[in-house]
């Protein structure tokens, strides 16, 4: 989907569980990689799609997101539900190009806003939603993905 300096950004396969494991595992969020292979590859036949950065080694970050379509919005609606960057690749622009990366596939899936799901515990990732053009919407934040007019 996206390269910079060095940094790749594409889609999730099973051969990246073990990698994966290890950035979840330093975010405090572990998952063995045998179980994150059976969930990489329910996610590849889902609506939706999972993209890793990755730089110079192991994994660098994730982002997955889904499409839907939703009763009151003419065209389907993507959702972010896992936006991670290993802890010691914060600060780089890392999240920044998955948001880019995940933005484009769904305008690609023809979605005209793009939500963030995150609970109101996690300031620092507030923060980086509201920087990068999110307001407060309901469970999370919202942006649109077209300019309007």
């Amino acid at each position: 989907m996206g390269r910079r300096y060095g940094l790749e950004i594409r889609s999730l396969t099973a051969a990246d569980a073990p990698g994966l494991a290890e950035m979840l595992a330093a975010a405090g969020r572990p998952v063995t990689g045998t179980d994150l292979s059976g969930r990489l590859d329910r996610l590849r036949h889902s609506a939706g799609t999972a993209l890793i950065a990755l730089e110079w080694g192991p994994p660098s970050g994730i982002v997955v997101l889904h499409w839907y379509p939703a009763l009151l919005d003419a065209a389907p609606v993507a959702q972010i539900t896992t936006l991670l960057v290993a802890p010691d690749d914060r600060r780089r622009g890392i999240g920044r190009q998955l948001l880019k990366s995940a933005a484009q596939a769904a305008r690609l899936a023809g979605c005209d806003s793009l939500q963030l799901l995150a609970g109101p515990e996690r300031a620092e990732l507030a923060d980086f939603c509201r920087a990068t053009g999110f307001v407060d919407g309901p469970g999370g934040f919202v942006r649109p993905l077209r300019k309007k007019g």
